[in-house]
């Protein structure tokens, strides 16, 4: 087998650390929206061929477009309802540790961890997130969903890069240390 699939959560967050507003408001992330900029999402997205992400942000994703964006690549929405799959999008209910181990041992490229916090903080405390990539958007809004909830284990974290963009975005690539 080649190299191990990578786990890698690509998300953007506040600088006080939300990753939406009350009532899953993103507009925050328009203020960083330039012309021709995607901050490296789709060299990024190049390496992907798995997508894992909760099922409330599968369903906020889906009342903002017609077809899911990920439909093109394996997808896994972690879920506690059955339902039927959708092409090649799985509605998950079983065991994550489970699905990770399973994908890892699959040929193919890394899995992309596009949220939420639920599903981010659950594969933190489990020590499967292989690398992060945190694209920090330059405002404070106070409230909202934190990326991060309290009582997370410490890890240490290895930088891997920094990028600073124009519009003030800063985006940060580390490598989750495994022990």
């Amino acid at each position: 087998m080649s190299e191990k699939r990578k786990v890698i959560v690509y998300i953007a967050a506040s600088l006080d650390g939300f990753i939406a507003k009350p009532n899953d408001n993103l507009d925050f992330l328009n203020m960083v929206d330039r012309e021709g900029e995607d901050y490296g999402y789709f060299k990024f997205i190049e390496d992907i061929d798995t997508v894992i992400l909760g099922r409330k942000t599968y369903d906020w994703v889906m009342t903002k477009v017609d077809v899911f964006p990920h439909a093109d690549k394996e997808a896994y929405v972690i879920t506690r309802t059955s339902r039927q799959a959708i092409g090649k999008t799985q509605f998950y209910t079983g065991d994550l540790k489970a699905l990770i181990s399973e994908l890892r041992n699959r040929a193919g490229k890394n899995i992309f961890v596009d949220g939420g916090a639920e599903v981010v903080n659950e594969l933190w405390r489990m020590d499967l997130i292989d690398e992060i990539i945190i694209s920090i958007i330059p405002i404070v809004v106070g409230a909202g969903v934190s990326l991060f909830s309290n009582n997370i284990p410490e890890r240490k974290l290895q930088l891997l890069s920094s990028k600073r963009f124009e519009s003030g975005l800063v985006q940060v690539h580390y490598n989750v240390k495994q022990h």
